[in-house]
């Protein structure tokens, strides 16, 4: 018998049943629970944006190439492979992920469905960059929920590899909430803006704004337009914010110095020399 969909559900032409079972996101009677309906919409509007992206890039006899970034199960990339570059014929996505039985899975997934333009690496977004399995130049890099520092790993990335395009959906930004954390009296001593983190819930708060916010001015400053706005609605993700960089080859001074008297006012200078480097 026919593998038949919830016919609320909106799939695409010619999209995979079967992959959306082996992903979970179906029964195995064809049938979706809330969650995986809620992560379904989720990765297709995702899909809907990088599409658009991966259309304006010229053609190529090789096709796209995507790298994602903390892949995980790898339902983006699965996606993004059923629904444009298996019609395509051409092109490759490889999935970047440290949790190396999910790596085998995906591998394995891949293989059974006949995926053959997709690699999966077992390697962290910081050393993916040196991986020989990956070729000079990447069209478009994704990290959906790349947590804390791996989506600034991400976009190291993606300048190494003079991506075209990012497209990031950061989550669980702790590591400037700690540092502001760690230097909350000498601010609250200077500043009456340290109000703005003087309690923990705030600390974290502000902590995931101003890195987003820090991330922004850096893709400018190194020669992207950045676009932001929500990926769906706050009903199916607390984590929200979609960060879309195109990149122009004009670095923006402006922002570099803004990005440096920022740095400056929430006493995170040292990060200039880390996570926001400006030469090249």
């Amino acid at each position: 018998m026919k593998a038949v969909a919830p016919p609320d559900l909106d799939l695409r032409p010619g999209q995979s049943l079967e992959l959306l079972k082996e992903l979970h996101i179906l029964t195995r009677d064809g049938r979706i629970n809330q969650d995986s309906r809620r992560k379904l919409k989720q990765v297709h509007h995702l899909h809907q944006f990088i599409e658009r992206l991966l259309l304006e890039l010229p053609e190529s006899e090789a096709g796209p190439t995507l790298a994602d970034h903390g892949a995980g199960k790898s339902y983006l990339g699965f996606l993004l492979y059923d629904l444009y570059f298996r019609p395509l014929g051409r092109g490759h996505i490889y999935g970047i992920e440290t949790r190396v039985e999910l790596v085998e899975r995906s591998r394995e997934l891949a293989r059974r469905l006949g995926f053959e333009r997709m690699s999966f690496l077992h390697v962290s977004a910081a050393d993916s960059v040196e991986a020989a399995e990956l070729p000079a130049t990447i069209d478009v890099v994704t990290a959906l929920h790349a947590c804390d520092t791996a989506t600034d790993d991400a976009i190291a990335f993606g300048l190494r590899k003079n991506a075209r395009f990012m497209v990031l959906v950061p989550c669980c930004q702790a590591e400037i909430a700690a540092c502001l954390r760690q230097n909350k009296a000498l601010a609250l001593a200077r500043t009456p803006l340290a109000e703005l983190w003087r309690h923990p819930l705030h600390t974290r708060e502000l902590g995931s704004q101003v890195t987003n916010v820090l991330r922004c001015l850096y893709l400018e400053a190194m020669g992207y337009q950045v676009t932001v706005t929500e990926l769906v609605g706050w009903e199916h993700s607390m984590k929200n914010e979609l960060i879309i960089a195109r990149r122009t080859g004009q670095r923006k001074r402006a922002s570099a110095d803004r990005l440096l008297a920022l740095l400056a006012e929430f006493g995170l200078s040292d990060l200039a020399a880390t996570r926001f480097k400006l030469e090249n």
